[in-house]
């Protein structure tokens, strides 16, 4: 008998009563499809994050384009 036999049959002594009942059911009326794909939307966990990139994106291709030169401005950091 290998291990995974084994446990099996120990599993079945121990919980031989209620190993084949069925689960529990919910007293609560079962959610619409729509209502619970909503939960699993997907949402804006990194605010920001997008613009983020796209200025650093801007950032490095304005720096490309110059051969590697860029000028910041010393107001708002934002390289012109």
């Amino acid at each position: 008998m290998d291990k995974l036999e084994e446990q099996a049959r120990l599993a079945r002594e121990k919980y031989g009563d209620i190993i084949d009942l069925p689960g529990p059911e919910s007293k609560r009326k079962k959610m619409s499809i729509e209502n619970r794909a909503a939960q699993f939307a997907p949402f804006a966990a990194l605010t920001g994050f997008h613009e983020s990139v796209d200025e650093t994106e801007d950032a490095y291709s304005k720096e490309h384009e110059m051969g590697g030169v860029s000028i910041i401005d010393d107001e708002d950091g934002r390289i012109s």
